[in-house]
């Protein structure tokens, strides 16, 4: 009778790791975890959704702390969109001129200002912007809260978190970014209208009556509508990525680029669905 060694035993175990039916299962078993997880925070994301929409709805509410959310996500977001609006329609007059130009179509560039600003452009920088600045804001702070186990401590006093903290915070983001894209659209079409008149030599009365003329109800409306889902989107995910932050400073940090990067992206897709319902 012979005696397995130790050597012998390593051999073995060295040959079950090569064994490529082993090395196949267990790609097929990374594959199924990461499904399973995707599928997890989905519905972890869809039942938070629809726990915050319902505290939105439903009484009581915090008209104080809404109110500094207004302030908050509406008024000092105005700078960083009023910029980018302003500076995007200049370019955008800049950029139509050099292009029409070729085709003896510069009378255009008006129409293509002013229905560019409205319809997608106004919307989806100011949303992203929000998201940027708003977003990340709301993940840090209900992170650090989280981590200081202040939400806990509002559990304790018998105070809802979700009424509490994150309630007003979609409540302002949804009402706010549409108030937001608006005055987006008059400083963006402003923007164009310097560039047009001051610079490529247009007349102010003729670039106005074309602005106005090719503008109809539904270029606005939809825009602010984007505007509504994009404000919704943001505050959503910078809550939700936020109340559930993990320990520590990391944690936190994690949470706030999750809720950056998660709310741009769904910003990019809800917009080619919803100008595909507005525009289809």
């Amino acid at each position: 009778m012979t005696e397995t060694t130790p050597h012998n035993h390593d051999l073995d175990d060295h040959k079950k790791k090569l064994d490529p039916i082993d090395t196949i299962l267990d790609g097929f078993e990374s594959i199924g975890g990461t499904i399973l997880h995707l599928f997890s925070t989905t519905g972890h994301l869809f039942l938070f959704v629809i726990k915050s929409v319902m505290h939105c709805l439903m009484p009581p509410w915090f008209f104080k702390l809404i109110g500094r959310q207004f302030v908050d996500i509406g008024y000092y977001s105005l700078p960083v969109v009023g910029m980018t609006t302003l500076f995007t329609g200049m370019v955008l007059a800049l950029q139509s001129y050099t292009g029409f130009s070729r085709f003896n179509a510069e009378g255009a560039i008006a129409s293509v200002v002013v229905l560019s600003m409205c319809r997608e452009l106004a919307p989806v920088l100011a949303g992203l912007m929000v998201a940027g600045r708003v977003g990340a804001s709301m993940a840090a702070e209900i992170g650090t809260m989280r981590v200081t186990e202040q939400i806990d401590a509002l559990t304790t006093l018998s105070v809802n978190p979700f009424k509490y903290l994150i309630a007003p915070r979609i409540i302002a983001g949804t009402i706010m970014l549409p108030l937001l894209v608006l005055t987006g659209d008059l400083i963006g079409v402003f923007g164009g209208y310097i560039i047009s008149i001051y610079k490529l030599g247009f007349s102010p009365a003729s670039y106005l009556s074309q602005s106005w003329n090719m503008l109809e109800i539904i270029d606005v409306t939809s825009g602010l509508w984007k505007a509504a889902m994009f404000g919704f989107i943001v505050s959503v995910m910078g809550c939700y990525h936020g109340y559930n932050s993990g320990r520590g400073a990391q944690g936190v940090g994690a949470a706030t680029t999750y809720a950056v990067v998660s709310s741009s992206i769904l910003i990019l897709i809800s917009n080619y669905l919803l100008t595909q319902a507005f525009f289809s």
